[in-house]
């Protein structure tokens, strides 16, 4: 099973959680504006592409990772129904909308500096 998940503390980024049960097999981090454009548009190079398909226009859109392993390993295809992805992406937007994103550059170098 893959799981999206946002966090407003780092609110450039939204991850997918590859799970069996409880445990995590992999985790990706991509862009959340790549990943709004990948609703309309084909987006991505390398590691991450997002490619809207299906015979409506875009019913599901192709989201491919691929890892650093030789012949294919640690590479992934998904089919994420359009309408659920743009769902999801509406709740981030509630947590943090488009151009409110931020970093509290002083907070995260008080924790790095702590550690």
């Amino acid at each position: 099973m893959a799981r999206f998940l946002y966090d407003g503390e780092d609110p450039y980024v939204v991850q997918v959680r590859f799970l069996d049960g409880p445990v995590v097999l992999a985790c990706w981090h991509f862009d959340r504006q790549m990943l709004a454009e990948g609703l309309h548009r084909p987006v991505g190079e390398g590691d991450v592409t997002f490619s809207p398909c299906g015979t409506a226009g875009a019913d599901e859109i192709r989201v491919a990772l691929r890892g650093p392993g030789a012949e294919g390993q640690g590479n992934a295809v998904l089919f994420v129904a359009a309408r659920a992805l743009a769902g999801f992406l509406e709740q981030t937007y509630a947590v943090t909308g488009v151009g409110e994103e931020f970093l509290d550059l002083d907070r995260l170098l008080d924790e790095f500096l702590a550690r």
